[in-house]
């Protein structure tokens, strides 16, 4: 199985979502040393936003393509190529602004391209990113999974929509919630986090053996 980790958090070290992420992939390479991992840190490489070079150089030949168009072009290739390549697909962000980071958000600006990721057809648009399994690993300072903040959660739809209109539909969240709530609070969030991602090693685990 080849996994792709992708963290986009800007708290370093401090991220929840980092750090249950990372840990997730070590533990599923550790149930089955076959498996292997690609990382994209989008706060240490972050990747450009899409601009008007991106935007007329997808529909230019790449023979045609600006020395810029090109280089813009090659990024998202780059990108599209590993999720095509991985068999799971780890998403980890934090709740900024009840949406997704801005970092990962251009990582979906480059992986949804027209004619690679999606077609459009006589039945209407198809998603070609299909058979993975894709978790979303998402820290909030609140609680957005139940209760009257539900409503401002825009992460977990958008993501699911997103992911769904490229072909992505097998999407379980994994949340770090109440993190803002105080330390015992971080303490069973983290607790619960951990608890759901063993459950999902140990069942990849048992699938291996």
């Amino acid at each position: 199985m080849s996994i792709l980790l992708v963290t986009s958090s800007p708290r370093g070290a401090a991220s929840h979502s980092t750090r249950i992420a990372t840990e997730f992939a070590e533990k599923l390479i550790a149930a089955d040393p076959s498996n292997t991992l690609v990382v994209r840190d989008l706060v240490a490489n972050p990747l450009p936003h899409i601009d008007a070079d991106y935007s007329t150089g997808i529909y230019t030949p790449a023979e045609a393509r600006t020395p810029r168009q090109a280089e813009v072009v090659g990024v998202s290739d780059a990108v599209l190529d590993e999720l095509f390549a991985a068999d799971t697909v780890i998403l980890a962000t934090g709740f900024i602004n009840f949406n997704i980071s801005s970092t990962l958000k251009s990582w979906v600006d480059h992986v949804a391209r027209s004619g690679r990721s999606f077609a459009y057809g006589e039945g209407g648009p198809k998603g070609l990113v299909t058979g993975k399994k894709v978790y979303i690993v998402l820290a909030s300072g609140g609680i957005y999974s139940e209760g009257a903040a539900v409503q401002f959660d825009h992460a977990v739809p958008y993501l699911r929509g997103v992911l769904g209109f490229l072909g992505m539909t097998d999407v379980d969240v994994i949340r770090i919630e109440g993190v803002g709530m105080g330390p015992e609070a971080v303490t069973a969030a983290l607790a619960k986090a951990t608890a759901k991602v063993d459950a999902v090693v140990e069942e990849a685990r048992n699938l291996a053996a």
